[in-house]
C-alpha cells in the first residue's frame, strides 16, 4: 500500500475522530445524572466508535488471547503500553468498568478531558511523589471495593516497538497493599498505531491476557518482577519478528518505594 493511500486513510480517520469527539463530549454531560454503570456505558461508546473506525478506515484489526484468564473478582490490570490504541480499547473491551490512573492535566483537554472527568478515574499530580501514590492506594481501594478494576501501565509512558521501558512499581504496590490479584497484559499496538505518529498502518493487533498473579507472600518488587517477566516474554511470542535476535532482560526484584 502506497504512503499516499496510508496518509489519506489516516487523515480521514483523524477527521472522523475529531468530529466524534466534538459531538460526543458535550453529550456526555447528559449522561451525568445516570447511574454510574449507564454513564460509563454511554460515555465509552466513543471508544467503540474509534476502534471501529480504526478497523474500517485504517484496516487495524485485533484479536484477544486469554480472555478466559480475566477473573471474576477484584483485579489490577498491568499492561504493556505502545500507543493510544490500548487506552481507548481497554475501556470498552473489558467486562468490568475500568479505572485509569493518569496525570491530572489530561482532564483539562477540551472535549476529551470533559468526558474523562465524568468517570471515576484517578487523576494524580506526579510532582507530589509519595502523596500521589498514597492517593492512588486510597482511591484504588474504594474503586476495587465497588467492583471496578484498576488499570495501569507500569512502563509509565509508551514504549517504542521492540523496546522495553523501565517498569515502575506503583501498580504492584497497589496490588500488594490491597491484596488484589494482578492480570498482566501484553499487546503490540505500536506496530499498527505507532506512538506520536500520524500515519496508521493496517494490520493485526494481538492483545494477550495472562493468568492472574496473586500478591500473597510477595513484596511489590517481587510481584513487579513476575509481571515484567511474563509481559516481555509474551511480547516475543506475539511479535517474534520484532524481537528476533534480542535477548530478554530478566529483571531483578528490587524494593518498590
Amino acid at each position: 500500500m502506497s504512503r499516499t493511500i496510508l496518509f489519506l486513510r489516516s487523515l480521514l480517520f483523524a477527521l472522523l475522530i475529531t468530529l466524534a469527539t466534538v459531538v460526543w463530549a458535550p453529550m456526555c454531560f447528559l449522561f451525568a445524572p445516570m447511574s454510574y454503570p449507564n454513564r460509563y456505558y454511554w460515555t465509552s461508546r466513543w471508544n467503540v466508535f474509534v476502534i471501529w473506525a480504526a478497523k474500517v478506515v485504517c484496516g487495524i484489526r485485533y484479536e484477544i488471547r486469554g480472555y478466559e484468564n480475566l477473573p471474576d473478582g477484584p483485579a489490577v490490570l498491568l499492561s504493556k503500553h505502545q500507543s493510544a490504541w490500548e487506552t481507548i480499547f481497554y475501556l470498552c473491551a473489558m467486562p468490568r468498568p475500568l479505572v485509569y490512573v493518569f496525570k491530572k492535566e489530561i482532564t483539562y483537554i477540551p472535549f476529551f478531558g470533559w468526558g474523562i472527568a465524568l468517570l471515576r478515574m484517578i487523576p494524580i499530580d506526579r510532582s507530589k511523589g509519595k502523596d500521589a501514590m498514597a492517593r492512588v492506594i486510597s482511591i484504588g481501594r474504594q474503586r476495587l471495593a465497588d467492583g471496578q478494576w484498576i488499570i495501569m501501565f507500569p512502563e509509565g509512558t509508551r514504549s517504542a516497538v521492540g523496546r522495553q521501558g523501565k517498569y515502575k512499581g506503583g501498580g504492584a504496590r497497589l496490588a500488594v497493599e490491597t491484596n488484589t490479584q494482578v492480570v498482566p497484559i501484553a499487546m503490540n499496538s505500536g506496530e499498527c498505531w505507532p506512538r506520536n505518529a500520524f500515519i496508521k498502518k493496517p494490520g493485526l493487533i494481538t492483545v494477550s491476557i495472562g493468568k492472574p498473579i496473586s500478591p500473597e507472600g510477595l513484596t511489590p518488587g517481587e510481584l513487579l518482577q513476575k509481571v515484567e517477566t511474563w509481559i516481555e516474554s509474551e511480547m516475543r511470542v506475539i511479535s517474534p519478528a520484532v524481537y528476533a535476535g534480542q535477548e530478554q532482560h530478566i529483571p531483578q526484584a528490587a524494593p518498590v518505594k
